[in-house]
């Protein structure tokens, strides 16, 4: 829980000032009526779009994913012994003859 609003709040800031400035280079493409702007208009809409769609899914959609798919930490009481703390001789014996 905690990583991933750590996570989405470490990156909201990039995030969000590299689609903004993208997107307000754009503009001039979104409204322009001059020659050969039946082709920039639509590409722009489109980069538009991309950009507020990756921005969504990198700041909501992407650690909501995360923390749901992640593994339940471990309670202190039910986690296993680490190999350290298993005695030697309970180990068992792989001899060759």
């Amino acid at each position: 829980d905690r990583a991933s609003v750590e996570g989405a709040l470490l990156r909201l800031r990039p995030v969000l000032m590299t689609a903004a400035t993208t997107a307000l280079g754009l503009i001039p493409l979104l409204f322009s009526s001059g020659t050969g702007s039946e082709v920039q208009r639509p590409l722009a809409a489109v980069v538009v779009g991309g950009l507020v769609t990756s921005t969504v899914l990198t700041l909501l959609v992407i650690p909501a994913l995360y923390r749901w798919f992640s593994e339940p930490p471990l309670r202190a009481e039910s986690a296993e012994p680490a190999l350290a703390d298993y005695e030697l001789s309970a180990a068992p014996s792989h001899a060759t003859v």
